[in-house]
């Protein structure tokens, strides 16, 4: 059986602290794997620096320089985990047989990628990382995690259970996944679209190597919206139901105090009656920017501005030539000299 060739991709962003960790371990995993015959020696770790403040960049490109192994690609600015990602699959793709997705904190066990390639020999051209168990998260973590899941399967959105962005993808996959063109693409719900054959490998979540989370409960919740509103319209529907429910709900009553007054029973109700202005007020307000969301993602759409610029490119060959100097505090560091195209081919 002819080994495939596999790229690690892992996208980065501020992870100097946890960066020497991650690149270990993955070396060995890769050193392992090639010794056992399972990938070919071509097998790569591909950093996606998206847009880091810190030394997370000349980390991974002094890490270039010294092991055939790790490849980096720099991107010109910060554009999200998820563009970061795509940047990383698209350009792996070109020389891969199968891409492996990663975080680097190493909260995901590494030792199931031997797994997700014997699935991958199997046949399969999507293999899912799927937790066990959520126990090392907070309650209110494990309970909002959870209902997100839920709501999205009521609306109809083929998610996988407790699967974040740990997963093999064959290079064929990848190249259908490059054919979906929208601006706001929500991963975790877009793979399982390609409807290609897939498997799952269940693992235990571990604890963040070092650093802190890049994933506060701010941008989870923003996360969690943005997948809601990418693959359903349902919160629109929800609110038309709402309105509708309000109008008819005001017809009774408007019957009920016109019978009132029939009866000469009308009193003044100023409590209900702010109350309702005010629950209609709120209603509309809140379907007023349930729309706003949905045209801006329309707008967007429109643009076809492109998802992530690359600045610097190690995993392409050939890679561009470095020089070791020093500034004027006696620093080394690398400059990079871009090779001209006449010189490429």
């Amino acid at each position: 059986m002819i080994e495939p060739v596999l790229t690690i991709v892992v996208p980065c962003y501020n992870e100097e602290e946890v960066l020497p960790e991650t690149m270990n371990q993955l070396d060995k995993l890769i050193k392992q794997l090639i010794s056992e015959q399972l990938v070919s020696n071509r097998t790569k770790i591909l950093f996606v620096d998206d847009g880091s403040k810190d030394r997370t960049w000349e980390m991974i490109y002094k890490a270039g320089l010294r092991n055939e192994h790790v490849r980096g690609l720099k991107l010109s600015r910060n554009v999200g985990h998820q563009n970061a990602l795509l940047a990383g699959l698209f350009a792996a793709k070109e020389i891969s047989d199968c891409v492996v997705s990663i975080d680097a904190d190493l909260q995901d066990d590494i030792e199931v990628i031997r797994e997700f390639i014997h699935k991958f020999n199997e046949g399969n051209e999507i293999v899912y990382g799927v937790r066990k168990r959520r126990d090392t998260d907070t309650f209110f973590k494990r309970s909002t995690a959870q209902g997100f899941y839920k709501i999205m399967k009521k609306m109809g959105v083929d998610l996988v259970y407790n699967h974040a962005d740990f997963r093999l993808m064959s290079k064929r996959a990848l190249m259908e996944l490059e054919g979906f063109k929208e601006v706001n693409l929500f991963l975790r719900g877009i793979v399982p679209l390609l409807g290609f054959r897939s498997d799952i490998v269940y693992y235990d979540r571990k604890e963040r190597q070092a650093g802190e989370t890049k994933y506060p409960l701010k941008k989870m919740l923003a996360f969690a919206f943005d997948g809601v509103t990418s693959f359903s319209v349902s919160p629109i529907r929800f609110v038309l139901f709402i309105g509708f429910v309000s109008f008819f709900l005001s017809l009774l009553f408007g019957l009920y105090f016109l019978m009132l007054k029939a009866l000469g029973e009308t009193q003044t109700g100023w409590t209900s009656l702010i109350t309702s202005i005010w629950l209609i007020g709120g209603l509309q307000l809140i379907a007023i920017g349930l729309i706003g969301e949905y045209v801006g993602k329309i707008y967007k759409e429109s643009k076809h501005r492109p998802k992530f610029i690359i600045d610097i490119d190690t995993f392409s060959i050939p890679a561009p030539r470095h020089h070791l100097i020093r500034d004027d505090e006696g620093e080394e560091f690398y400059k990079i000299e871009h090779r001209k195209l006449s010189e490429t081919n």
